[in-house]
């Protein structure tokens, strides 16, 4: 892992044309010989999009592992380039201003894109926050992460096992609270929501922080520019009438936010996790060997 990070910063020192270049080539390579995350993501792909003929689910699947990979590499200049190269490759939109975001508690709703960790690093540069944080088994990439994730404004990272309490506190400081909850956690403060009309466990967490701290919603949603231009983060307008009196039908109308950006670029999402790994009593599980054609979306 030493060597892998090493590289990782080795490599931060080239164009990021050239780098691109090298991390499309990586996924293309990574798609061939990662059967298991290549079946999990033709999986995901088939029960959301069912519509889409296999050859289509394939392509993006492809994309994707590009994608990823891309993002991997692209991490050194995330972690290690002067601050002048970050502001000069991430462009941000927003119509809020720094001191509007930390008017009183707010929530950052970052979903799972690839790019998720451009959009911490644009909001690092402009302002202190907190989020939580899973630690790495392997320590040197531990310390890269979150060194490289702390190492503009302060950024409090804590330990998901620590529960909500610090995180509530720190919002009460009008730290923004960086959040990114649409991976499946077990059923554990979740409910089986929707997404893409498969049953999810999904977290209830942004509905019951907002209701507990009074925090506005602002989605954050990271993109890459084409032609290896950088990274666009766009900030989007406060959620109105969030969360409302049904935490439920808050996480609902949450993932079907998310549900719209993954159509505006459905490569882009993080289809290797299994999203859909905890499953309603009775129902099968889907990331079974079957081949991902024959996969039918769940009611």
């Amino acid at each position: 892992m030493k060597l892998m990070v090493f590289l990782i910063w080795l490599l931060h020192w080239l164009p990021l044309p050239v780098l691109g270049r090298i991390g499309d080539a990586a996924g293309t390579l990574l798609y061939w010989i990662a059967g298991a995350r290549r079946h999990i993501t033709l999986t995901n792909l088939a029960l959301c999009f069912p519509h889409w003929s296999e050859g289509q689910r394939r392509q993006v699947a492809r994309q994707h592992f590009r994608a990823y990979m891309r993002s991997v590499l692209e991490r050194g200049i995330l972690w290690w380039a002067p601050e002048a190269r970050l502001r000069k490759l991430i462009q941000v939109q927003s119509s809020l201003s720094v001191s509007e975001i930390q008017s009183g508690p707010t929530i950052l709703l970052c979903p799972h894109f690839v790019s998720l960790d451009v959009a911490g690093v644009a909001v690092a540069l402009d302002m202190p926050g907190c989020s939580i944080y899973s630690s790495q088994s392997n320590p040197t990439l531990d310390k890269a992460l979150r060194q490289g994730r702390t190492r503009f404004h302060a950024v409090d990272l804590f330990s998901r096992s620590q529960g909500v309490k610090p995180i509530i506190r720190a919002m009460q400081k009008n730290l923004p609270f960086f959040m990114c909850p649409d991976m499946d956690f077990g059923i554990k403060d979740a409910e089986f929501v929707p997404f893409f009309g498969i049953p999810a466990a999904t977290l209830t967490a942004t509905a019951r922080i907002a209701g507990l701290t009074g925090a506005k919603v602002i989605p954050v949603v990271a993109s890459v520019l084409p032609d290896y231009r950088g990274w666009q983060v766009h900030f989007g307008e406060v959620w109105d009438n969030f969360p409302g009196p049904d935490a439920y039908l808050a996480t609902q109308r949450m993932n079907q936010f998310i549900e719209a950006e993954v159509v505006k670029r459905p490569s882009e999402y993080f289809w290797a996790h299994r999203r859909f790994k905890t499953r309603p009593p009775g129902l099968p599980d889907v990331y079974g060997r079957p081949s991902p054609s024959t996969c039918t979306r769940q009611s």
